[in-house]
């Protein structure tokens, strides 16, 4: 065998240079090594403000509707003697129309129940058209596998705002499909359960629900669910940077810091 000469050596793959402007057409450079990007087509951010205020008239109808009788069973009946939960009153300030009214607390509820149901009917369809969901929600495999430490980054409240911000992370994922796919779709069906009008042509909800009792508490429990959702989804909006969330979510342009390798850069003499 022959010594290998440095001519023979195999050369070293050089690293992929960083996607250009060119590359993202959506982008625009900014001053100080910033990125505007186009994160939110219309049809996102129309459903999204549609959907916010659809789920607060919802969540303060409901809590009126609530407090007209204030415990939770399971089961066919309710057992005044032993409720499941006794629900505490509300102010006034969060409840829909303001006051103890369970008639107009309905309509407000039923209709903007339906415009809820509609609108996100039409957002589903159009990331699945788009392939926006399969594409940018649903967590991969790879996604999964960095789990836990997205998990202790989320535990420091260390988010990314830089290239790394341009794609959700995958506890959004994880907690966006769980909505998309489950949560919201036990709050269509037990609602759906406990509607009289409904049940008349398709009673066998209930049955499935377990109840009239199970079906109301499943709906408690899955609007608290959404409401969890709201908090910490509002909390992040805040911490992560309001001004820049909030446009986005408007305009559909997010700034993209440089890293701090680009920043290390461009500090070198």
């Amino acid at each position: 065998m022959t010594d290998q000469t440095v001519d023979d050596a195999p050369a070293e793959t050089p690293a992929p240079a960083p996607p250009s402007h060119e590359d993202r057409p959506h982008d625009r450079p900014l001053a100080g090594g910033r990125t505007d990007t186009f994160r939110h087509p219309v049809w996102v951010r129309v459903g999204h403000w549609v959907n916010a205020t659809a789920v607060i008239v919802l969540l303060m109808s409901g809590a009126n509707i609530l407090l007209a009788h204030p415990h939770l069973y399971w089961g066919l009946k309710s057992t005044f003697a032993e409720p499941w939960l006794d629900i505490p009153t509300f102010p006034d300030w969060l409840l829909l129309p303001q006051g103890r009214d369970l008639a107009t607390a309905r309509r407000w509820h039923f209709f903007f129940a339906w415009l809820f149901v509609i609108n996100g009917l039409v957002w589903l369809a159009l990331a699945l058209i788009t392939r926006r969901f399969q594409t940018r929600l649903w967590p991969t495999g790879r996604d999964l596998k960095g789990l836990w430490p997205s998990v202790k980054e989320h535990a420091r409240l260390h988010f990314p705002r830089d290239d790394e911000a341009r794609a959700y992370n995958v506890i959004q994922k994880l907690t966006y499909a769980a909505m998309v796919l489950v949560v919201l779709p036990m709050m269509l069906i037990t609602g759906l359960s406990m509607s009289p009008g409904f049940n008349a042509i398709g009673g066998v909800l209930l049955d499935l629900m377990g109840g009239r009792q199970s079906a109301r508490t499943l709906h408690f429990l899955s609007a608290s669910l959404i409401l969890l959702f709201l908090l910490v989804h509002v909390g992040l909006v805040i911490w992560t940077g309001l001004f820049n969330n909030m446009r986005a979510m408007i305009t559909g342009w997010f700034v993209i810091e440089p890293s701090e390798a680009a920043r290390d850069e461009e500090d070198r003499p």
